[in-house]
């Protein structure tokens, strides 16, 4: 999808996915997770600062018995992964036999990601999984098990819907990508 343009930090965006086209696939994440969970408490555990938007319609679409723990990381600056994955926020001592779903709102590398798995490991949780609104499967390539994924993108870089171009752009309902 091409047409509205954007500007962050003097970078050129366009438009790339639609409210109706994010809202879609919120559902079919929900939908399946309210199917795989059902009769089971779930712990979901969102990625921040990228997956609030995503935790709060998730949330509100399903119908599981559920706790929300939040974990903050980072590991990019500007457009580029740094490599390293800094834990502002950690995990609660309370995962030992739950089972989480880790609620992502973009997996490109898997950095974050398998930095998180490890951290889980350690609290002997029941089960994990893991939900991403967006992937990008040409550069993480099925790195681990990806069990919910809303939409597959090619390898562009992404903002709006929670995710920030060096903190800005969070705030846009829609999804935009940059112009090369």
């Amino acid at each position: 999808m091409t047409g509205k343009k954007i500007a962050l930090h003097g970078k050129p965006f366009e438009l790339f996915l639609s409210e109706k086209e994010i809202a879609s696939a919120v559902g079919r994440l929900a939908e399946e997770i309210n199917r795989d969970f059902q009769g089971k408490e779930a712990v979901i555990l969102g990625v921040l600062d990228g997956a609030f938007m995503l935790l709060a319609d998730l949330l509100k679409k399903l119908e599981v018995s559920l706790t929300l723990e939040l974990v903050k990381l980072k590991s990019y600056e500007g457009e580029q992964t740094t490599g390293e994955v800094k834990s502002l926020i950690g995990l609660s001592d309370e995962l030992s036999g739950k089972h989480i779903v880790v609620v992502e709102d973009i997996i490109d590398t898997g950095i974050t990601l398998k930095y998180l798995l490890g951290l889980l490991e350690e609290k002997k949780p029941a089960s994990v999984s893991l939900a991403t609104l967006l992937i990008k499967k040409e550069v993480f390539n099925d790195k681990f098990p990806v069990h919910y994924c809303g939409i597959a993108i090619p390898n562009r870089f992404v903002v709006g819907y929670g995710m920030d171009y060096d903190g800005h752009g969070r705030q846009l309902s829609q999804i935009y990508a940059a112009i090369d």
